[in-house]
This record gives C-alpha cells, sequence and structure tokens, in this order.
C-alpha cells in the first residue's frame, strides 16, 4: 500500500519523489512491468495529478523512468540517452523522453557580446552578435534559462524562428552544422533576476552550463550559458572505458 504522510515537514512532492525511487526498484518493474497511471496513484496518495505527474518527470528527466504516449511509464532502459550527451536538441532529447518542453520567454536581438561569449566565440571587444535568450520548461513549470550568442560568420538575418530546434533552425538558415562541444559545469545561487525568470527563491541553488559548439573545421559557432534549478534538474554523464 502507497501512503504519504501528509503532516510531515516534508513537501509532498518531495515525498512522491522519494516514493517512486522505492517503487521503481520492485522486481516487476525493473523487469519492465508499467507503473500506475498517474490519476491512480494521485488518488491512492491523495495528491494532485500535477504532484504525482512532477515526480515522474523529474525521474524521466534523471534517466530512470521512460514514458510513451498512449502506453505508460515504465524503468528507462540503461542505456537511454541523457543530459550531456544529447547536447544537440534538448527539445528532441526531452521528446523522446515523453516530455514536452514549453518556451515560457523568447528573446532575440542584436547586441554586444559578454566577455565570456567575446572568449567563448574568440571574438574582439565590442563585436555585435545574434544573442538568444530563452526560459523553458514543462508541466507549466520553468526549468532552465539559456542564453546564446552566434558567430557573426553565420551571416544571420534576426528572422530565424527560434522555437524550433535550435541546430535545426541554425543548419536550415546558414548552413552550420555542430560538430562537437565543449562544457563547464558550475554551481551557482540565483540571483534577483534569474530567481524571478524561473520562479524560484534569491539564492536558490542552480547548474551553470557554459557551452562552446563548434564545426567540423573546430571553428565556434555558438557560446551559451545555460542556467538550471538544481531542485528540478538532474544533468546525467554517461562514461565508457574505450
Amino acid at each position: 500500500m502507497l501512503t504519504l504522510d501528509h503532516k510531515s515537514p516534508v513537501p509532498l512532492r518531495a515525498q512522491v519523489e522519494q516514493l517512486l525511487r522505492e517503487l521503481i526498484q520492485k522486481p516487476e518493474f525493473q523487469k519492465g512491468g508499467l507503473l500506475p497511471d498517474e490519476c491512480k496513484l494521485a488518488i491512492q496518495l491523495g495528491v494532485s495529478r500535477g504532484t504525482v505527474r512532477s515526480g515522474i518527470s523529474k525521474l524521466v528527466f534523471e534517466g530512470l523512468l521512460q514514458r510513451k504516449a498512449g502506453v505508460g511509464t515504465k524503468v528507462a532502459n540503461k542505456h537511454s540517452e541523457s543530459g550531456i550527451t544529447a547536447w544537440r536538441s534538448f527539445t528532441r532529447e526531452m521528446a523522446a523522453k515523453g516530455i514536452q518542453v514549453q518556451n515560457f520567454h523568447l528573446n532575440y536581438h542584436l547586441t554586444r557580446a559578454s566577455k565570456p561569449a567575446m572568449q567563448g566565440l574568440l571574438l574582439k571587444r565590442g563585436t555585435k552578435v545574434w544573442r538568444l535568450e530563452r526560459v523553458r520548461g514543462w508541466d507549466q513549470r520553468p526549468i532552465l534559462y539559456s542564453v546564446s550568442w552566434f558567430h557573426p560568420r553565420l551571416s544571420l538575418k534576426g528572422n530565424e524562428d527560434f522555437s524550433r530546434p535550435l541546430y535545426a533552425t541554425l543548419e536550415a538558415a546558414t548552413g552550420a552544422r555542430p560538430h562537437h562541444a565543449r562544457e563547464e559545469l558550475l554551481a551557482v545561487n540565483a540571483d534577483a533576476r534569474l530567481s524571478k525568470l524561473l520562479q524560484t527563491t534569491r539564492q536558490a541553488p542552480c547548474l551553470l552550463r557554459r557551452h562552446q559548439v563548434f564545426d567540423a573545421g573546430d571553428q565556434p559557432i555558438e557560446f551559451s550559458e545555460v542556467y538550471y534549478v538544481s531542485s528540478r534538474f538532474a544533468l546525467t554523464l554517461e562514461l565508457r572505458q574505450d
């Protein structure tokens, strides 16, 4: 019997997430059995369907669960792609996990490159570049805030539709194709603006992911800074021995 402690100081959302982690360790689910659906779990636990969905979404994002429309949710294949291994398209990676990414904010304009962007794109001080700012998430909750700067060499026009997958849009508009990337991961706290954009508290722990993308000729095409709300996001790294 699945139960929660409604009198506990631990938030129900966190209790649901922990219960799901324990539930998926049961042999029947490790062998491929489908988890109870969201409605059934919500009724049994005495919480909203959104609370259950949030817990499932967190485990899906961590690569522990996978869900498919019309089928259900089950323990993920251990080789499922997650996090840094799928940098080419965040939207498509999430879609493969059954998560529909929502765009909460998008701003695209020409401006002077920031100091980190100048360094990441190997530009001179004062160079103007196209800057793309987005807030995205799912289940009506913002998860990440990203800022991308694009190298002037791409000759972007300013009318590109970045509501679509970023690299597909870049390739269609400019012919530029990402070949490899370099990552830097940092722990930071949300400032006033970031906390407002991501609907979290000031000083909330966030993961900052600095991202340089290069073409096949090792020329930079994009530099980005992505801030993730740590309590809503887990980055999975898969390491293999050659």
